[in-house]
């Protein structure tokens, strides 16, 4: 299956003229947050932060020098998007205050390695009646209890623009198949994180500010976010999923002190042929070229930092705070192993659960399939291996049934 269709050049070539604003990021963001501001009605007085930062990522992304029209006009919309979620979110609270005392109790956080069945393994717990992750619908367009018409409408302008995705990448469907009124990951609500890397360019400087920054106002604007969807409505447990929320724990259990993490583990030789297949394929999207070797680079170094960091957090973490999970064991046999893990995170596993448990684990049969070695990002496998050090064999005690941290 090819990474990108004809659609997406000619839509490439259709941009061309749009993407003036690139050689001037800074003045074409202020533009745009100006516009904003004045058809919104909201104020943006507060939001200088969000803005400048925001804006920042712009400027990075407008210094790759291989980037398309496409992937600056996405860019640019993605930015746009998420800061009038922002303002919508402060304006709800503002006008609502009751809203910041909504009590968050007790959420999962699914982490992992991507491509680590982070996906089965949250669709599976937010399947629960007890349980609610916020869908994809609902973390770009946040608000209270709405009219049901008005639901539908968003949901199918929103269902529209995935279709297209999948249309400029085919395989899109195959890696990652994305449903608008389903549970997604926490990646479309947190204003920051790696997934500008891996879905776009690799942009240096962006990933030197990201290392060193401090994520706690993103999970605290998350918190907001779960509050706004939780005001007025049934409160249930929140599931919520990013691979990279591996690299916050300790700032994760800052913002929500009784969250509980299910850590996926799989074979990273595995898991990072995956993800840079799934990288190739953003990239292609948005660069010229994409650069092979860079992607099984960048690849390797998000994975490995995100591995240690998780690792050196759960020291310090309460024993119960994290619940393991085996890839293969998962896979392998999960009427089985899905009623533990909901033992272990304190749920309770019911009849109902457990009939439709199969419609849950229900995938296509192409999503299995992809899986890519590493040898064409120009990786080997020893170096691999070395990289992640004493965590394959972590992995490989768990996948087994040894205890082991």
């Amino acid at each position: 299956m090819p990474r990108t269709s004809t659609a997406a050049k000619a839509l490439n070539i259709l941009l061309a003229p749009t993407t003036r604003g690139r050689r001037r990021p800074e003045a074409t963001w202020d533009e745009e947050v100006w516009k904003i501001a004045k058809s919104s009605d909201i104020p943006i007085d507060g939001a200088e932060t969000f803005i400048a930062e925001q804006g920042f990522l712009l400027k990075c992304l407008a210094d790759e020098p291989d980037l398309t029209p496409l992937g600056w006009q996405s860019g640019l919309t993605d930015a746009k998007q998420r800061l009038e979620n922002y303002l919508r979110i402060q304006h709800l609270i503002a006008a609502n205050p009751e809203i910041a005392e909504e009590k968050i109790e007790a959420p999962i956080f699914v982490v992992g390695l991507p491509r680590t069945a982070t996906t089965l393994a949250h669709k599976i717990l937010a399947a629960s009646d007890g349980h609610r992750g916020p869908r994809m619908f609902e973390m770009l367009h946040t608000d209270l209890e709405t009219d049901p018409v008005v639901l539908q409408k968003r949901i199918k302008a929103l269902g529209k623009l995935t279709k297209t995705a999948t249309r400029l990448a085919p395989s899109w469907e195959v890696i990652h198949p994305i449903r608008p009124d389903k549970p997604e990951e926490s990646m479309f609500l947190l204003p920051h994180g790696t997934f500008p890397l891996i879905l776009r360019a690799p942009m240096p400087e962006y990933r030197a500010w990201i290392a060193e920054r401090d994520t706690t106002p993103d999970y605290e604007y998350l918190k907001q976010a779960l509050q706004v969807l939780q005001h007025g409505r049934e409160p249930k447990r929140w599931i919520l999923k990013y691979p990279a929320h591996l690299a916050d724990l300790d700032v994760i259990r800052k913002v929500f002190p009784d969250a509980t993490f299910v850590w996926t583990h799989r074979d990273p030789t595995t898991a990072i042929g995956s993800l840079c297949s799934l990288m190739e394929t953003a990239w292609s999207m948005y660069q010229r070229r994409p650069d092979l070797h860079a992607i099984g680079e960048l690849a390797l170094e998000l994975l490995v930092e995100s591995v240690d960091r998780g690792r050196q957090s759960r020291i310090s973490l309460p024993a119960d705070a994290i619940v393991d999970v085996p890839y293969h064991r998962l896979n392998s046999d999960p009427h089985s192993e899905v009623p533990k893990l909901y033992a272990e995170i304190g749920a309770r596993w019911t009849e109902r659960d457990a009939g439709r448990l199969e419609s849950v684990l229900a995938r296509p049969a192409a999503d299995r399939r992809h899986e890519y070695g590493v040898a064409r990002y120009s990786l080997e496998l020893g170096e691999v291996e070395l990289a992640f050090g004493d965590y394959m064999k972590l992995v490989s005690s768990l996948n087994i049934g040894l205890a082991g941290r």
